[in-house]
């Protein structure tokens, strides 16, 4: 067991990840810069460098002072609609200083080449999917900037690797979503855009409504269908990445979702039983870039690797996130 650095490492499913690495019996330290992270998130005892990936500076002295085995990458923008509006910030975080990143990485590497990387990519670099499930060998044709960005990184990756011998392994998360089983971290995105985490907002009283964006996509409902994966089971995924890298896999990209997709209107009437009371909700235009249909074929992460989620029903994923929300209405701020 090594120590791990987690770029990103105390935002939602970076601090997951950490208490899943520290439980398998790594060791850890963060990079963050807090611009989007909480450091109330973070386990005891693990560092803390604060920065941005950008700095490569103080990424070379991180990575020469603690010796990470690897680098899990969380850091990043993620609202896609945001990427539509400002897609510059999209490019220079995601992107421009991922490079630097990768850099810094390869800079430092030993007799044994670079350490391998675990990237936090999207099922957002598949577009609008011609087939569902969707398969890692579908076209990816982004439909939104956020996916554009991680798909332009992954092919970073891949150059790198054929140029440095820099091995990595991309985890393609279709709609990460609820909250430790024990309510003590969870989702904190109060002005975001995350469906869950804004129902549960409605909820407590501090939003009006949900607005549910398109009920004219060609589906059942009319409402867009997702694959809902618990942030938990993407945790468990980076541990085993990073395993498999440690025993010499090659780099590859995988999905990681269940295999079953929900509409917008199946997520809030689930919402609606946990919380025991209806949701607030508004019909609004379609956000641009947002396709009708996405859910994960993970028979090859499952294949591969051994991963298998252990949320599998929307209500027991709504209840960890309801067990969070309502534990801590404020967020980290409470």
């Amino acid at each position: 067991m090594g120590r791990i650095l987690v770029t990103g490492g105390a935002g939602y499913i970076g601090s997951h990840t950490l208490r899943h690495l520290l439980a398998a019996g790594h060791e850890a330290v963060v990079l963050d810069d807090f611009s989007a992270g909480h450091r109330a998130a973070l386990p005891e005892g693990v560092p803390v460098v604060e920065s941005s990936i950008a700095d490569s500076a103080i990424v070379a002295k991180v990575l020469a002072d603690y010796r990470p085995a690897a680098v899990v990458h969380f850091a990043g923008s993620i609202e896609a609609g945001e990427s539509m509006t400002d897609p510059r910030r999209f490019y220079a975080n995601n992107f421009t200083a991922g490079l630097a990143l990768l850099d810094a990485v390869v800079d430092a590497a030993g007799d044994g080449g670079p350490v391998p990387v675990v990237f936090s990519s999207t099922a957002a670099v598949y577009g609008d999917p011609v087939e569902v499930p969707i398969a890692e060998t579908a076209a990816t044709e982004p439909t939104n900037v956020y996916g554009e960005t991680k798909l332009a990184f992954e092919r970073a990756l891949a150059a790198y690797d054929r140029a440095y011998g820099l091995r990595y392994i991309a985890l393609r998360y279709f709609n990460a979503c609820g909250a430790a089983a024990d309510a003590s971290i969870g989702p904190d995105h109060r002005m975001k855009t995350h469906l869950m985490t804004i129902a549960m907002l409605a909820a407590l009283g501090q939003r009006d409504a949900v607005l549910v964006m398109g009920t004219d996509y060609p589906t059942p409902d009319g409402t867009g269908i997702r694959d809902y994966i618990h942030v938990d089971d993407l945790a468990a995924a980076h541990v085993l990445a990073i395993d498999a890298l440690a025993s010499g896999a090659q780099s590859t990209a995988y999905n990681v979702g269940v295999g079953r997709g929900f509409s917008v209107q199946e997520v809030l009437d689930a919402v609606d039983r946990v919380v025991g009371r209806a949701v607030p909700r508004r019909v609004a235009p379609r956000r641009a870039g947002d396709p009708a249909h996405l859910v994960a074929d993970s028979t090859r992460i499952q294949a591969e690797l051994g991963w298998r989620p252990q949320y599998t029903d929307l209500d027991a994923i709504v209840a960890t996130a309801w067990r969070w929300h309502s534990s801590h209405p404020h967020g980290y701020g409470d």
